[in-house]
């Protein structure tokens, strides 16, 4: 690899070719991928659950994640509402987007679909 140092404001940088500063950010995102590997291994071995490939997909391509979890749990929206101790319109609006819902509901919904708060609440 080849760096030039040079000193800007009094603090020391590298520059180096183009190519070779992408050729280490690939490596740093095969470093990244191996870990991730890693650690899904690690939760494999655990016990952990695993979900598909098209519950991932669908809700990155933008499904709600809310209802995407519940269909995946085999769940009606008014079986969730009652095991949530929920409005089954609560359930409807937020599948929907037309309500924000409370920390509290969102509490319950995640308890009972057995995922964790961060895997069910919209981030938008």
């Amino acid at each position: 690899m080849t760096a030039q140092i040079i000193e800007i404001a009094g603090e020391k940088m590298a520059m180096l070719p183009v190519a070779e500063y992408q050729r280490l950010l690939e490596i740093e995102e095969e470093m990244a991928d191996i870990a991730a590997a890693e650690r899904a291994e690690k939760r494999r071995l655990e016990g952990g659950e695993y979900v598909s490939f098209e519950i991932v997909n669908a809700i990155i391509d933008g499904a709600n994640a809310l209802k995407v979890w519940r269909e995946y749990r085999g769940l009606t929206q008014r079986e969730l509402a009652v095991r949530a101790n929920c409005r089954l319109a609560t359930i409807s609006e937020l599948e929907n987007g037309k309500a924000l819902g409370k920390p509290q509901v969102w509490r319950a919904l995640a308890a009972v679909l057995d995922v964790e708060l961060e895997d069910i609440v919209p981030i938008d």
